[in-house]
């Protein structure tokens, strides 16, 4: 099993922002449903490899992109 991590969001808009951002910075991405366990706020959220979580959230916030939180998730 691989680790992964999700990114929250408040709205799709910012879910897109950063989907753009992370593809421009060639990053292994992937949009999913958010997990309900982890939020309700937004439908979309982001999946990357947890190994990168660095890597990726210093591109967002570099982007200023606005995003609820970073969670670890496992790859089921």
């Amino acid at each position: 099993m691989g680790k992964f991590g999700v990114i929250l969001f408040h709205t799709n808009t910012s879910a897109m922002h950063a989907e753009a951002v992370l593809v421009r910075a060639k990053q292994d991405i992937k949009l999913i449903p958010t997990p309900r366990e982890l939020s309700s706020d937004c439908g979309t959220s982001i999946r990357f490899e947890w190994d990168q979580k660095s890597e990726v959230e210093a591109q967002l916030v570099r982007a200023k992109v606005d995003f609820a939180g970073i969670h670890p998730i496992l790859n089921q």
